[in-house]
């Protein structure tokens, strides 16, 4: 039988295909987007000073205020409203534009309804 490698070392490797070319700055800081079975994770991260400067996924609470928890993660609802989100942290930190960085998946499913999101709440990429 033959050994095929698995799906996510596959990943990794146009991941670190990618980065190789890309960068976050304090002006245009990386959105970073990982996605698991169950979740999607995000983050705005400055590479030039290796900080992570916003972050939201479906484990997060919606709101501060509201204080509940998502219940499912791995939907399109989910990575929308995750989209929602981020945007409104970037904002609250004053980010307007981003350079998209997914994370080696495929511009599909969770990861472009995330995007369109992000885009809808005023990011621009």
């Amino acid at each position: 039988m033959i050994n095929l490698p698995q799906r996510n070392v596959i990943r990794q490797r146009v991941h670190d295909r990618i980065r190789a070319k890309m960068s976050g700055t304090a002006e245009r800081p990386r959105l970073n987007v990982y996605r698991s079975l169950n979740h999607i994770y995000t983050q705005l991260i400055d590479d030039a000073a290796g900080v992570t400067i916003a972050s939201a996924s479906t484990m997060t609470p919606k709101g501060a205020a509201k204080g509940e928890a998502r219940k499912a993660g791995g939907n399109v609802e989910a990575a929308k409203e995750v989209g929602k989100l981020i945007a409104e942290r970037a904002q609250e930190k004053g980010i307007k534009k981003v350079v998209f960085d997914r994370g080696g998946y495929l511009y599909h499913g969770r990861i472009k309804a995330l995007a369109d999101a992000a885009r809808e709440a005023g990011l621009e990429f």
